[in-house]
C-alpha cells in the first residue's frame, strides 16, 4: 500500500481520462454553449495577438458590429485556450484541452488538500468523488460550460494553500493562495460568488483552530493573501461589476428572469439527456447522497474524538443543505428580496456548490477506516464511481467545422444578450453593408488598417457629411479626425447603438480606436500593484531563505 500511495495522483488522472475519452474524438462535442465558447476564444486570441494583453472587445461577434462580452465574462479559460492555440493546437482542440484540464486538475488539487488533512487514500477518494458527479459531466457534455468546469479547480487549491500557510507560515503558500483566489474569480462570475463565502468560512475555521500564539500571525497572513488575490483579479472584477451594471443590459435581462428551480425528487434521480433547463439531469449522485445522509454520524464521530475538523464538517453540512434549498421553488421570495442573487441566472447552478461537501465527507469517512481495509474500500468506491457514472461521460454528437467558421464574422454574441450596451438593441439582425457608411452628403472612403481596437480610413468629403461606423459604441471608443477627437452620437433611432458623427468638406484622416477608460486603467493599476506585491514578497522570502 505504501508504494501505491506514491502513484495515487497518477491513478486519479488516468481514471479521469477515462471520462474524457470522447474529447479525443475529432471535432467539437455538440453542447448548449460549446460553439459559442470557441468563437469567443477566437476573438480573444485575435485581440491578444494584436497586442491587447487584456482583451475587452470582440470585433467579429454580433454580426460583425462587435461586442464587449469578453470584458464581462471570465477571461482565464480563454487565456489558457489562447496559450494552447499559440503553440499550434486548433481553436477546437485548445478549447477541449481547457475542458480536460479543468476536470483533471479539480480532482488532483482536491487530492492534495485532503491528503494533508487525512492521508493520501482519503485524498484519492475525495478527488474521485469531486470529479465523478453527474453535474460535472453535465458541464462537460451537455451544457459545454467551460468557465464552470474550470472554476472547480480552484476551491480545493485555495483551501490547500491556506492549510499549508496555517501550518508552515511560508510566503510560498500565501502567494499560491492569492493566485488561486484570483484564478477562481477569473474563471467564472457566478461560481466565484457561490464559493467565496464557503472559502472565507474555511479561512475563519483555520484561524479558530490555531492556538492564540499563532492566531494573530495567521490572521495577518490570510488577510494579505485575500487582499492580494482580489487585487490580482481587479482588472476584470471591477469593470465587470461597475461597468457591467452601469452600461449593459445585465440588470434588465436578469431581473426577475431566474429559471431552473427544481423539485427535490429530481435531485435524487432524473434521466440523463441532452435537453435544456427543466429537462436535463440534475441529480446529485448516488454516492453523494449516501455520504450526505451519513454526515451527521461522521460529525458526531469527529466530535467524540475531539478532532476540531468536526466544525469544518458541520459547516460543510450546512453549506450543502443551503445550496439544496436555494434550488427549491419555495426559495423564490428570497431571490426577489435579494436582487444580487439574480446574477446566478440558473438556480440549478447551486449543484456546483452541492457536490463539494460530499467529496470531503467521504474522504473523512475513509480516514476512519483501519489501514488494512483501506485498499479494499478504495477499489470498491473507484468501481462504484465508474459504474454509476458510465452513461454520463459521452457526447451527443460532434461538429467538425473549419477554423474560419470560428475565427470569422459570427452572428451571435456568445451570451444571452446581457452584455449588450443599454443604448443598443439586444442582438443585431443583419450584417453591415460596409465597415463605415455615408448616411448624409457625398464622400469617397478608402479603408485602411483595421484591427480589433483600431479602424483607419481616408475620407474625401465633397460636402459636409454624416457617417456611421458599423461598430457598437461602448465607453472607450473614440473618433479622431486628423488626430483630434470629435463628438460621437450613438442613440440615433435609425442606427441604434452605432457610432455616428459629422465631417466637414475636404480630405481627412479618420481613426476610430478603442482604449481603456480611466476606471479600467485604475483597475489595471490595482492588479499591477498586486502583482508587484507578489513578486516583491517572493524576492524578500527567497533572500531570507538564502541567508
Amino acid at each position: 500500500m505504501k508504494k501505491l500511495k506514491r502513484f495515487l495522483p497518477l491513478v486519479l488522472i488516468l481514471v479521469g481520462l477515462v471520462a474524457l475519452l470522447d474529447f479525443f474524438h475529432p471535432g467539437l462535442p455538440i453542447t448548449h454553449d460549446g460553439q459559442d465558447h470557441v468563437v469567443r476564444i477566437a476573438n480573444f486570441y485575435q485581440a491578444l495577438t494584436e497586442g491587447n494583453l487584456i482583451p475587452r472587445w470582440a470585433a467579429n461577434l454580433n454580426w460583425g458590429y462587435g461586442h464587449p462580452v469578453v470584458m464581462f465574462l471570465y477571461p482565464l479559460p480563454s487565456y489558457f485556450a489562447a496559450f494552447f492555440h499559440f503553440f499550434g493546437f486548433s481553436l477546437v482542440d485548445s478549447t477541449k484541452l481547457v475542458f480536460g484540464l479543468g476536470f483533471l486538475l479539480s480532482g488532483v488539487f482536491m487530492f492534495f488538500w485532503i491528503s494533508d488533512l487525512w492521508g493520501k487514500e482519503a485524498g484519492f477518494i475525495g478527488g474521485l468523488l469531486y470529479m465523478f458527479a453527474p453535474y460535472r459531466f453535465l458541464d462537460l457534455y451537455v451544457r459545454g460550460a467551460i468557465g464552470e468546469n474550470f472554476a472547480f479547480v480552484w476551491p480545493p487549491l485555495i483551501a490547500w494553500m491556506a492549510l499549508k500557510l496555517s501550518r508552515e507560515g511560508r510566503w510560498l503558500y500565501l502567494a499560491g493562495g492569492s493566485l488561486s483566489l484570483a484564478a477562481l474569480i477569473l474563471s467564472h462570475n457566478a461560481l466565484s460568488l457561490m464559493f467565496l463565502p464557503v472559502i472565507f468560512g474555511y479561512l475563519v475555521f483555520l484561524i479558530y483552530s490555531e492556538g492564540k500564539k499563532k492566531r494573530t500571525k495567521l490572521i495577518i497572513g490570510i488577510s494579505v493573501m485575500v487582499i492580494i488575490g482580489l487585487m490580482l483579479a481587479a482588472f476584470f472584477l471591477l469593470p465587470a461589476l461597475v461597468e457591467g451594471s452601469r452600461y449593459t443590459l445585465r440588470n434588465i435581462v436578469t431581473k426577475g428572469n431566474l429559471v431552473g428551480f427544481e423539485s427535490f425528487s429530481r435531485l435524487f434521480w432524473s434521466p440523463w439527456n441532452y435537453f435544456g433547463t427543466g429537462s436535463f439531469c440534475v441529480q446529485l449522485g448516488v454516492l453523494q447522497w449516501l455520504t450526505v445522509f451519513s454526515a451527521p454520524f461522521l460529525i458526531w464521530f469527529f466530535w467524540r474524538k475531539k478532532d476540531k475538523n468536526w466544525l469544518l464538517l458541520l459547516f460543510l453540512f450546512l453549506v450543502f443543505w443551503i445550496s439544496i434549498l436555494m434550488m427549491m421553488p419555495f426559495s423564490k421570495p428570497l431571490y426577489s428580496h435579494l436582487p444580487f442573487f439574480n446574477q446566478f441566472q440558473f438556480v440549478w447552478r447551486f449543484l456546483s456548490l452541492a457536490i463539494f461537501p460530499p467529496a470531503i465527507f467521504l474522504a473523512a469517512w475513509f480516514s476512519l477506516l483501519p489501514q488494512k481495509r483501506r485498499l479494499l474500500f478504495l477499489g470498491f468506491f473507484l468501481l462504484m464511481a465508474l459504474l454509476l457514472n458510465q452513461n454520463y461521460w459521452h457526447a451527443k454528437s460532434f461538429s467538425d467545422r473549419d477554423e474560419s467558421f470560428y475565427a470569422g464574422i459570427y452572428p451571435g454574441t456568445t451570451d444571452t444578450g446581457e452584455s449588450a450596451p443599454i443604448w443598443s438593441i439586444r442582438f443585431m439582425e443583419v450584417y453591415p453593408q460596409a465597415p463605415i457608411e455615408v448616411i448624409e452628403g457625398q464622400a469617397e472612403i478608402e479603408i485602411g488598417q483595421r484591427t480589433t481596437t483600431k479602424h483607419e480610413y481616408r475620407v474625401k468629403a465633397e460636402t459636409s457629411i454624416r457617417l456611421v461606423e458599423n461598430t457598437l459604441y461602448f465607453p472607450g471608443w473614440q473618433v479622431l479626425v486628423d488626430g483630434q477627437p470629435t463628438e460621437i452620437q450613438f442613440q440615433d433611432p435609425a442606427y441604434r447603438g452605432l457610432m455616428t458623427f459629422n465631417l466637414s468638406p475636404g480630405e481627412h484622416q479618420l481613426t476610430i480606436r478603442f482604449q481603456e477608460t480611466k476606471f479600467r486603467l485604475v483597475s489595471n493599476l490595482i492588479s499591477l500593484l498586486g502583482f508587484g506585491f507578489l513578486i516583491g514578497g517572493s524576492i524578500i522570502a527567497w533572500r531570507r531563505k538564502k541567508k
